[in-house]
């Protein structure tokens, strides 16, 4: 688990896109941690079972796993807990017990699930943009959803016509053919982090 900032709380647990996605957004997300701790916010960024540098194979991870192991984290980190997640990642968090979540563009379980469709398609194979995945995994993400209830704010890109709290100006940094961080987009999404958080 990456830990930057304080190791007081108030922390953040956040959490990038997932599969393909997630090379992509990590580096975003960690950019965006780096400018919460100048905000007094601690942040933390795990290794899910079956990602990064997780011991578990990809294609053993199954969504209660990924779910038992942020509650996991969220109870090792010093609170009040705030979640950050990216896309498909903000299907994983309801089980942690958090003061607030904050949400780039949320996915819901059938559109997680149509963009790994679509990257099995685009490759010609049997997995999904490189990732073999269980079928239990995958049937757990159809049927997931972001949660609504209690303290949530969805953030969004301004192209994107779904309902959404704020929008930023920015091209999707999970649709960039390399990793490269958007500053001006890390930068909006820390500002409107701390601000949430801090009214909390």
């Amino acid at each position: 688990m990456l830990r930057l900032g304080p190791r007081h709380g108030p922390t953040v647990l956040a959490l990038p896109a997932l599969f393909e996605e997630a090379n992509r957004t990590r580096a975003l997300i960690v950019a965006i941690l780096r400018l919460l701790a100048v905000h007094g916010i601690g942040g933390a960024l795990p290794d899910l079972p079956g990602q990064n540098d997780s011991l578990i194979p990809t294609e053993d991870a199954r969504l209660p796993d990924w779910r038992a192991a942020l509650v996991a984290a969220a109870h090792r980190l010093p609170g009040p807990i705030h979640i950050v997640a990216l896309r498909g990642a903000a299907l994983l968090d309801g089980d942690v017990p958090a003061v607030s979540r904050w949400y780039l563009s949320p996915l819901s379980g059938e559109a997680q699930r149509r963009e790994l469709e679509r990257l099995r398609i685009a490759s010609g194979g049997a997995d999904h943009g490189g990732n073999r995945l269980h079928p239990d995994l995958l049937a757990g993400l159809t049927a997931a959803r972001p949660l609504t209830d209690g303290r949530v704010r969805v953030a969004r890109l301004a192209d994107d016509p779904r309902e959404a709290d704020i929008t930023f100006p920015a091209a999707p940094p999970w649709r960039r053919s390399e990793p490269e961080v958007d500053s001006q987009l890390a930068a909006r999404c820390a500002a409107d982090i701390a601000s949430w958080i801090g009214a909390a």
